[in-house]
């Protein structure tokens, strides 16, 4: 996280409906020889207390997982190149603006009867964000063949035991020279999701 602290001002909640929404993140796992990344699909729980998520059984992780890992899901938001130009103030330096979320705690395997619910929930969160399109169910899938691809995937829970968010919007910077900043971002569309990066900087509260 951003050791500046004005960066890290966003209230847990906020925090965990960015994480819930975003629903993608790299899992990162800490081993004795070297940490381990995945990037992955995850349903977290509207409390912010853990997240349910599924890895393919070949998965190095997995294999760790006999006992519970320390854990951190990485979750990014938008990010955007911003140049000390757009301020409009003298003696700035270029930086990169960004939104991450990480949540940590203890990675577990679920018991495998437990997949299908794993499955349904994330689906079920996914495809209820399609509306007024129908849920697209898993009973859709031909029962020997959702047997088989269930297989090679195991369900985990991650049970979170810190929330740390930095939103570096440039709150360090005067409201004009920030809007300056927030339109040379849209202007440029150097980054990814920036006109929500543009949105963002635009309503940083003073």
């Amino acid at each position: 996280m951003h050791p500046n602290r004005i960066f890290r001002q966003a209230s847990r909640d906020q925090n965990i409906a960015f994480a819930r929404q975003r629903s993608f993140g790299v899992l990162v796992v800490a081993t004795d020889d070297a940490p381990l990344i995945s990037h992955i699909p995850f349903k977290m729980s509207d409390d912010g207390e853990f997240l349910h998520a599924h890895l393919m059984r070949s998965n190095p992780i997995v294999r760790h997982l006999q006992t519970p890992l320390n854990a951190t899901m990485v979750v990014s938001g938008p990010d955007a190149y911003i140049s000390p130009d757009w301020y409009g103030i003298d003696n700035q330096v270029p930086t990169w603006n960004y939104v991450a979320v990480h949540l940590s705690g203890k990675l577990e395997l679920l018991d495998e009867a437990q997949l299908r619910g794993v499955l349904d929930e994330l689906s079920d969160e996914m495809e209820s964000r399609l509306s007024p399109k129908p849920l697209w169910k898993l009973d859709k899938v031909d029962k020997e063949a959702l047997e088989r691809m269930s297989r090679q995937i195991v369900p985990v829970v991650m049970k979170i035991s810190n929330i740390e968010g930095t939103w570096k919007l440039s709150q360090n910077k005067p409201a004009e020279a920030r809007t300056g900043a927030a339109q040379g971002v849209s202007d440029a569309q150097l980054g990814v999701g920036v006109a929500e990066m543009a949105r963002l900087m635009k309503e940083v509260e003073e």
